[in-house]
């Protein structure tokens, strides 16, 4: 994707994401709210073959937003949020299961990813997990050194201030934090390392050139040569070497990295068509989609008899090889937890 397209894009998906409302208009019986990377028609071919045209698509930034609209009223079929955030839909009342008994490629989804009961319980499943990747280090490869970005303090050396660039993001913020003082398992974080990491999170911020909200935005910032290193997830690495940019991704930083995994939730009281939702998620987990989601997305799919159908030199160019190093894996934590990272994120970011 060219830097013109790339800035482009990023323009209209900031618009449409800040008016709340269809990034573009397609098939109005079903409304999917998701992140602006996937509004992508090909990652659904067959709904398309189905019905002509793929789905509306309306865009979010992160998690907090989407939830924060929906739960205000903001009326979608089906939403895209990351694991951690399905407790708190269903908790607010907002979904409700889904039938897998229509979803036939339900039964190749990789266990470890249902293995909830937030997902998963007597009442059904409430989550369709379809895509995972890593948040880790991005840099500039022209620029900056595999020593630099051997460990997760590069991101508090004074060599990089004002090169850095973070995600505008409470978990993947906190992800790094954490790791970078020693915590791999945030469900289990106490007050002394919730203060640790909150105090290596202010000497991050003094680095900071700019926090980014979406792929394209930080593709742009790299691009430009105003950030240097950042904590990203897979999405940039395509965008940015399928324009020829020379960019690094370290999994391997010796604190570790991040992993997620993000999927559907069905609303409750949709504006489409039931039928087409299923449509969509039957679509989303066919075996083609697994090969779009890694090109245009950088992402591995949560369809593991689809994942097995591309090559191991694939998946290492799209850097989602499995890898030997310490993970954090976002899934879900205490809501008052994560509401206190939340609020203590707000400050740092106002400089508090």
């Amino acid at each position: 994707m060219h830097r013109t397209l790339i800035a482009s894009f990023l323009a209209a998906a900031a618009f449409a994401v800040a008016l709340g409302s269809p990034a573009r208009a397609a098939d109005p019986e079903l409304i999917v709210f998701d992140w602006a990377s996937f509004q992508n028609d090909d990652l659904v071919k067959d709904y398309v073959a189905k019905y002509g045209q793929g789905p509306t698509f309306a865009l979010f930034g992160d998690d907090d937003e989407a939830f924060q609209k929906v739960s205000s009223g903001f009326k979608v079929d089906v939403v895209h949020p990351c694991s951690q955030m399905v407790s708190k839909y269903r908790d607010a009342g907002l979904i409700e299961p889904w039938d897998v008994s229509r979803i036939p490629e339900y039964v190749n989804i990789a266990p470890r990813f249902l293995n909830s009961a937030i997902y998963k319980d007597d009442a059904g499943v409430w989550y369709i997990p379809t895509d995972y990747a890593y948040t880790a280090i991005a840099y500039n490869a022209d620029k900056v050194t595999a020593e630099d970005v051997a460990s997760l303090n590069v991101f508090i050396d004074p060599k990089f201030a004002g090169r850095v660039s973070l995600p505008d993001n409470t978990d993947d913020v906190w992800s790094l934090a954490l790791l970078a003082t020693g915590v791999t398992d945030w469900t289990t974080t106490t007050d002394e390392q919730f203060q640790a990491a909150a105090a290596w999170l202010r000497q991050a911020h003094a680095n900071v050139r700019a926090y980014w909200t979406d792929p394209s935005e930080l593709a742009q910032l790299m691009a430009s040569g105003e950030v240097l290193v950042a904590w990203s997830w897979n999405d940039v690495i395509p965008i940015l070497r399928g324009d020829g940019f020379n960019v690094g991704f370290q999994r391997q930083a010796k604190e570790g990295a991040a992993s997620f995994f993000c999927g559907f939730v069905n609303m409750k009281n949709a504006p489409g068509k039931e039928d087409k939702a299923y449509d969509f998620i039957n679509a989303w987990l066919a075996h083609g989609s697994a090969k779009v989601l890694l090109d245009t997305v950088g992402y591995a799919h949560s369809n593991d008899a689809a994942m097995a159908e591309i090559s191991i030199d694939e998946l290492k160019a799209g850097e989602v090889d499995p890898i030997t190093t310490t993970l954090l894996a976002q899934t879900p934590i205490d809501a008052a937890l994560r509401d206190r990272m939340l609020q203590e994120f707000e400050m740092i970011k106002s400089g508090f």
